[in-house]
């Protein structure tokens, strides 16, 4: 993973001043501006390069059956690399909202990014649509705020269930990162569904995303005998952390959620996490058509690559909002007439924006590659998650747990 870094960087960043500079002055006459922000370089670029093509995979859906266009405008994406940073996210939501004047924003994947950005949408009325933030706190931002995926205490309740139920757990310690969002609220709700079903957490840990040595912490659960250990953070840590572990001995199964989902996870880990568990949004080897049919998509444009989930969650997001901005065009041919001439802030990109909000709340039923999505009257998405484990070096299916 590190040693790519350097290549992923310079390419990035060569992407992002492209798009900067064809974005400079906001929407002309003859397009709609849908912006875009993720880590595109830094510690978790998996992150926001997945969501990327994600995104692109719906603009190439757009291209077959309408050219890109939508109430016969053609629709351009403006991507912008935040670094993984949350001050870097909401600055450069700032430049998407007031400087790309977009109708709408796709991102973040990380809670704590999410969540700088958010606030700048909700405050503009411009619709956002986390693909993969799970952090209750996201979409209490206010009523422009939406995602595509389940959330925490779904999640960690999913976890602690499997433990407890389908592994027969009585002791899990925990190990998790004190600087992310995503992973605080896990431990949360983790903590209080598995004792709630008679488990004991017997230790918990700490360290900061970017920690390399964990050698310490996990030396310490040791001395408590857990039978497992839950480690809801990222891809990053995930691995060295199950590496560090074996080393010393800790040979108990490893708990994850979805943010181990990257395709350098097993790269990073390797056998070390075999007969580990997480939860995510979908398995590769799940039978369901709608989902073999993305994976030959993403098959055939990227070098016969499997997605990871964040792709998919990212396909859902995009094709949600189009399809919104194309209800939208159906439903008042003039809703987009106008824009280019319009100052940020005014009656007819709020009237846009607004319409296509109401009709992304509206979302029911909906059959995505990442199952079936509604969205509740929060702007969560109500869906099953699946417990993928690690076996044979690759990420298999366990089972499914519904809400």
């Amino acid at each position: 993973m590190r040693s790519g870094n350097g290549v992923r960087l310079a390419l990035a960043a060569a992407f992002t001043v492209t798009l900067g500079i064809a974005g400079c002055g906001g929407n002309s006459p003859e397009e709609l501006v849908v912006g875009e922000y993720g880590s595109l370089t830094g510690g978790d670029a998996d992150f926001g390069l997945s969501t990327k093509r994600g995104v692109e995979l719906a603009m190439d859906d757009l291209t077959a059956r309408s050219q890109g266009k939508i109430g016969g405008l053609p629709v351009r994406i403006v991507a912008e690399d935040d670094q993984g940073k949350p001050e870097e996210a909401a600055t450069v939501v700032q430049k998407l909202v007031n400087q790309d004047r977009v109708l709408a924003v796709i991102g973040e994947v990380a809670s704590s990014r999410s969540i700088a950005g958010g606030p700048i949408c909700q405050a503009a009325g411009v619709p956002m649509i986390s693909p993969s933030s799970t952090n209750p706190k996201v979409t209490l931002i206010g009523d422009y705020i939406f995602r595509m995926c389940f959330i925490d205490p779904f999640q960690g309740t999913v976890m602690a269930k499997f433990a407890a139920q389908n592994l027969k757990l009585k002791q899990v310690a925990i190990l998790k990162d004190v600087k992310n969002e995503y992973s605080i609220g896990l431990t949360e709700f983790f903590t209080k569904a598995f004792t709630g079903l008679g488990g004991t957490i017997v230790g918990e840990q700490a360290y900061s995303s970017g920690d390399q040595d964990f050698r310490a912490q996990l030396t310490a659960i040791k001395a408590k005998h857990p039978e497992a250990i839950y480690l809801p953070g990222y891809y990053t840590e995930a691995g060295l952390i199950a590496r560090q572990a074996r080393e010393l001995g800790i040979k108990v199964p490893i708990l994850g959620g979805d943010g181990w989902e990257s395709d350098q996870l097993i790269g990073i880990g390797g056998d070390a996490l075999e007969g580990c568990y997480y939860s995510n949004h979908f398995a590769v080897d799940n039978p369901d058509p709608r989902l073999q049919g993305f994976l030959k998509k993403h098959r055939a444009k990227y070098d016969n690559q499997d997605p990871n989930a964040i792709v998919g969650l990212a396909y859902d997001a995009a094709n949600v909002l189009f399809g919104a901005m194309e209800t939208l065009s159906k439903q008042d041919p003039e809703a987009f007439k106008g824009l280019s001439s319009s100052k940020a802030g005014s009656e007819a990109r709020k009237a846009a924006t607004k319409k296509i909000r109401d009709l992304i709340a509206a979302t029911k039923d909906y059959a995505g590659v990442t199952g079936v999505i509604t969205l509740d009257e929060n702007r969560n998405a109500t869906k099953p998650a699946m417990v993928l484990e690690i076996k044979g070096g690759k990420k298999v299916y366990n089972t499914t747990i519904n809400p």
